[in-house]
């Protein structure tokens, strides 16, 4: 098994990647001289199979230069990819919950609460995610051969801290339902229906790497 990439340093260099937003991105089509050819075809290939897959090379391009060719290791990062947005809209909502303040007394608080609500649903995401790539980790160590009951509850696992990170996510979309909106309300619904879409698509590359061990299962089946 592929040595595992140290979540503590992924997220670091993925929130220093996605900090500039704005930034030219180089074409899929024509690859930066350090990006591996294969590495490349393999992620464009995964990520078709996923709803957003536009935003999934955008986002998995920028690892086209390491030496992905498995499911295990896009998975891990596209978890650590989704932790990594997940955090950068949580700080940017806690600076937005400041200026909401002053509204939490007014005679329409409303805005305030919502704000606070959403704030909650992508802490818990936080927390979600994580959970994700530490039991990812644990799955990871065993070796592919070992297949038994415990692999699948690993699985399992990956897969319920997952989704529920994506149904807060599709919550707090939920909370700002797309018209009439402020600038403000729009920037926020535009961030967290970010989170929404990048964790249904490492859901979807988690379900094609948990696919290869449910495979191997079956086959041991009396």
């Amino acid at each position: 098994m592929a040595q595992l990439i140290n979540l503590t340093l992924l997220v670091i260099v993925l929130l220093f990647l996605f900090s500039n937003e704005a930034s030219a991105k180089p074409s899929l089509k024509r690859p930066h001289r350090l990006y591996d050819p294969q590495t490349v075809a393999y992620i464009k290939a995964s990520c078709n199979t996923t709803l957003y897959p536009d935003l999934c090379l955008r986002y998995l391009y920028k690892f086209a230069n390491s030496n992905i060719q498995s499911p295990e290791q896009l998975t891990n990062v596209a978890l650590s990819v989704s932790l990594s947005r997940t955090l950068h809209t949580r700080d940017y909502l806690q600076q937005v919950a400041k200026q909401f303040e002053a509204l939490k007394n007014s005679n329409n608080p409303r805005d305030y609460f919502v704000l606070q609500d959403c704030l909650k649903q992508i802490d818990d995401s936080v927390d979600e995610l994580g959970h994700s790539i530490r039991e990812l980790e644990r799955l990871n160590k065993i070796p592919s051969t070992s297949i038994n009951d415990d692999v699948l509850w690993h699985i399992s696992n990956v897969e319920t801290w997952v989704s529920t990170a994506l149904t807060d996510a599709s919550t707090c979309v939920d909370y700002f339902p797309g018209h009439r909106m402020s600038k403000m309300k729009a920037a926020i619904r535009g961030k967290v229906l970010n989170i929404k879409q990048v964790t249904s698509n490492a859901l979807a590359l988690f379900h094609r790497y948990a696919t290869m061990y449910r495979a191997a299962a079956a086959t041991k089946k009396p």
